[in-house]
C-alpha cells in the first residue's frame, strides 16, 4: 500500500482543478434514474445563529434506495438488493455537521469528559466466553493488505477476513497500532470509533447522530435519483471527487486520487449543501437498526415520514450480531470489492466494533 504525507491530498488535488470540475458538474443537467421522482425541497433555513461548522438541510420529499448499480461505470458487482425498493421519505429539516468529526474535535471531548472508548477498554471475559484470558486486550480491527493476491469472494461469507486483523493497542489515538500516532492529523476524520464512542460525543456537543434517512437526505441534496454526491458520473470532466480505492484491492492502493488512506476532511469539494466526504473516505454511524428487509416495510407505507428504523436488527449473514446502519463508503471502497460510496448503498456494523475506516457526524434538530 502506499503511503504518502497527508498533507500531500490537499496538493494534488488542487492541482488537478478539483473545484473547477465540481462546478462543472452542478451545472449539467442530470437524468433521474428509474425508480427515482422529483425531490420536493423542504423548508428554508430557519432564522437565527447558524450552528458553528454545521449546515442546514431543508429536509422535503425525496425518493430514498438504491437503483441495482451493476452495469453502470464504476457500479461494482453486487445487485444492493437491501437499498430496495426505492421508495418515498418525507423529513423536516434539520442541521448536520459539515464534516466528519475530525480528531481534534475528538481530543477536545476526551479532554473534557475523560471519556474512554470501546477500543480502549480491556474486553471482559464474559462478554467473550471461552476466550483464552491472553486474548482479553484492548485494541481494535485494522485494514492489513496481505502479502499476496487473495480471492475477493469465496463463497463462506468470510474471505474479508484475510484483510482484516484485531491490532492490540490500535485505538484513535492510534490508527494503525500503538507505534502510531494522529500527531500531525488533527483534521483527520476521527476513527476506531464504535456506536457508543459516537453517542457519547453527540451528547456530550448538544447533537445527535443522524438516522439512515436523515444521512442520504443530506448526501443527495436536491438532486433526485444519482449515484453521486455530485451527480451522476463517478469523475465528471475527469477529476477525482471522493476519497476512494483505486488500484488492485486489498492490495495495492495507488492513490491515484491524491490521498492513500484517510483524508483529512474538506480536501474534497463540498455537495450542495455545503457536506463534505458525503462519499468514501470513513463510514458514519447512523441510528438505525440494520435489516435487510426494512425497505420493503418502508415501502408499503407510502410516504414515509421520517422514519426511525425498525425496533430490532438482524442480519441473516450473521443473525446474532446486533448491527446498526452505517453510509458513505470510505477510502477503501472500491468497484472491484464494495461500490458502497455509490449513494443509497447501505453499509452495516456490530454495535461494538470498531475499525480504522468507521468515524461519523452528527446532526442536530432546527429549534422550535
Amino acid at each position: 500500500m502506499i503511503h504518502k504525507p497527508w498533507t500531500s491530498c490537499a496538493a494534488v488535488i488542487q492541482a488537478t482543478g478539483l473545484v473547477v470540475g465540481l462546478a462543472a458538474a452542478a451545472s449539467a443537467e442530470q437524468a433521474i434514474q428509474p425508480g427515482f421522482a422529483v425531490t420536493v425541497a423542504g423548508a428554508p433555513q430557519p432564522p437565527g445563529e447558524i450552528p458553528s461548522g454545521m449546515a442546514w438541510i431543508p429536509g422535503g420529499e425525496f425518493s430514498m434506495g438504491c437503483a441495482d448499480p451493476r452495469g453502470m461505470p464504476h457500479g461494482g458487482t453486487d445487485p444492493m438488493q437491501d437499498a430496495r425498493p426505492i421508495h418515498r421519505v418525507r423529513l423536516p429539516g434539520f442541521w448536520m455537521d459539515a464534516t466528519e468529526v475530525t480528531n481534534r474535535q475528538f481530543a477536545a471531548f476526551v479532554s473534557a469528559t475523560g471519556y474512554v472508548t470501546v477500543a480502549e477498554r480491556t474486553p471482559k471475559a464474559e462478554d467473550f466466553p471461552g476466550a483464552p484470558p491472553e486474548s482479553l486486550v484492548a485494541g481494535s480491527i485494522v485494514f492489513t493488505p496481505p502479502a499476496e493476491n487473495v480471492p475477493l469472494r469465496d463463497g463462506t461469507g468470510t474471505a474479508h477476513l484475510r484483510w482484516w486483523a484485531y491490532v492490540p493497542g490500535a485505538d484513535w489515538r492510534h490508527p494503525t497500532g500503538p507505534a502510531s500516532s494522529i500527531e500531525g492529523r488533527d483534521e483527520d476524520p476521527v476513527v476506531h470509533i464504535a456506536f457508543e464512542d459516537a453517542t457519547a460525543y453527540a451528547v456530550w456537543a448538544g447533537k445527535r447522530l443522524p438516522t439512515e434517512a436523515e444521512w442520504e437526505c443530506a448526501a443527495r441534496g436536491n438532486a433526485a435519483g444519482q449515484p453521486y454526491p455530485w451527480g451522476g458520473e463517478f469523475r465528471p470532466g475527469g477529476t477525482w471527487m471522493a476519497n476512494t480505492w483505486q488500484g488492485r484491492f486489498p492490495l495495492e492502493d495507488t492513490a491515484a486520487d491524491g490521498c492513500a488512506g484517510i483524508a483529512p476532511v474538506k480536501t474534497y469539494p463540498a455537495n450542495e449543501f455545503g457536506l463534505f466526504d458525503m462519499s468514501g473516505n470513513v463510514w458514519e454511524w447512523c441510528t438505525d437498526w440494520y435489516r435487510p428487509d426494512t425497505y420493503a416495510r418502508d415501502h408499503r407505507q407510502g410516504i414515509v415520514e421520517d422514519p426511525r428504523g425498525p425496533e430490532r436488527s438482524f442480519d441473516p449473514q450473521e443473525p446474532g450480531q446486533s448491527k446498526r446502519v452505517q453510509r458513505g463508503g470510505s477510502f477503501l471502497c472500491s468497484e472491484q470489492y464494495c461500490a458502497r460510496y455509490i449513494v443509497g448503498t447501505r453499509g452495516k456494523g456490530e454495535v461494538s466494533s470498531s475499525t480504522n475506516h468507521i468515524g461519523f457526524r452528527c446532526v442536530k434538530d432546527a429549534a422550535p
